[in-house]
């Protein structure tokens, strides 16, 4: 839309050229202009893409019975069952999990409370529509410290706290590999009479040094001469997508966990991964009308942009906060085990066959999207045995 190209026009012209991640949060996240804040069908065959949620409601039957399973996983359920859902858009997720929830738990259920993380105002009045038979039982947070819902009593806790295609959403920097010069640039966007353009950087963002840092101490960390062996066989212009954004959520998400559970769904990279060939020129792409494209800084605002999340920095933040790294899969893997222990409830009609066939294929979402579970169990009280 015009409005998002001048402003962001108006910001080069005042500072010059800008980070892409800054050009990716205006397109993106700008107040009335940006992609996930203007109204219109964004998921789903009218719109740009498709998700697990829009398959339908057996992605968030499937979750409940998860969350359910891990919450009796140590015995009783809980005196308070918290979820907490990140990068909820318009609610469907929720309310597929608050039903599926509402039918299986009985009075279980008055103990469990849900809380959405959404600073947007806008999102929350699509949500708050959404979830409208759940009032009372959810909640709104501008951040994860948050309180939530303030439930009854004082016994035992147990918080889940997820995201599902949120982190591969969040800026990136574009770090790219000079061979000859043996040396990573950033590169930036700058504003030209015909549009938007690609300019590296004069030098590389401080949170765009770090992540890369980080990228390659999660990858070898016992080596100290692993960075430069892999720089050495690195192809010129070699590209990677880096998100410090995401790695910040996951560890302050983490953080907030006394006993419980963090899980991602989202595009996603392990290590052997990161660096392949075909992956030269990074991950990032453009989305609009189910049409993937390289062209990533034209229309601000009117498509999607994203990039696969790089895993290895997220365990490890995880994991700094004392959280083990429980289970780390593909889609398919983690869906098919959660049906695998199912109880007969759940009836497998022929609509859910094919849901659970879209969701789990991996020609369609079954080796797209990653699965990443932390854990934090309960500190034991007397001396190891």
């Amino acid at each position: 839309m015009a409005e998002l190209e001048e402003i962001i026009t108006a910001e080069i012209r005042k500072d010059g050229p800008i980070p892409f991640t800054r050009f990716m949060e205006l397109a993106l996240y700008c107040p009335v202009y940006g992609y996930y804040e203007a109204e219109g069908d964004k998921i789903g065959r009218r719109g740009d893409y498709y998700t697990s949620v829009s398959v339908g409601s057996l992605f968030g039957e499937l979750l409940a019975r998860q969350f359910v399973e891990w919450a009796r996983a140590t015995g009783p359920f809980p005196d308070t069952l918290e979820i907490w859902e990140a990068g909820a858009h318009k609610g469907d997720l929720a309310k597929d999990i608050l039903d599926s929830l509402q039918t299986s738990l009985g009075e279980e259920f008055s103990r469990t409370y849900y809380t959405i993380l959404e600073p947007s105002m806008r999102r929350r009045t699509w949500q708050e529509k959404t979830l409208a038979g759940f009032r009372g039982r959810v909640c709104w947070s501008d951040t994860l410290t948050g309180a939530g819902i303030q439930p009854r009593g004082g016994g035992p806790l147990f918080r889940i706290i997820f995201c599902n295609e949120l982190l591969d959403a969040m800026p990136v920097h574009r770090v790219t590999y000079d061979a000859r010069k043996s040396a990573w640039f950033e590169w930036g966007v700058t504003a030209e009479s015909e549009g938007f353009n690609w300019v590296l950087l004069p030098s590389m963002t401080e949170a765009g040094a770090k992540a890369l840092d980080r990228v390659f101490t999660s990858l070898g960390p016992s080596d100290p001469s692993f960075r430069s062996q892999l720089e050495a066989v690195l192809p010129e212009a070699y590209t990677v997508d880096l998100c410090p954004a995401a790695e910040a959520w996951w560890r302050e998400a983490a953080d907030s966990i006394t006993v419980g559970k963090l899980m991602g769904i989202d595009y996603g990279l392990s290590a052997e991964e990161l660096f392949r060939p075909e992956r030269k020129s990074g991950t990032l792409r453009s989305y609009r009308t189910h049409q993937a494209s390289l062209d990533v800084l034209a229309t601000p605002g009117r498509q999607d942009l994203t990039a696969h999340v790089i895993l290895p920095p997220l365990q490890d933040a995880g994991e700094c906060c004392g959280l083990r790294t429980e289970q780390l899969s593909t889609q398919e893997r983690f869906l098919t085990q959660i049906a695998a222990r199912s109880d007969p409830s759940l009836v497998w009609t022929s609509d859910r066959k094919r849901q659970f066939a879209t969701l789990t294929h991996p020609e369609h979402l079954g080796t797209r999207f990653r699965v990443l579970v932390q854990e934090k169990v309960a500190r034991r009280h007397g001396p190891d045995r």
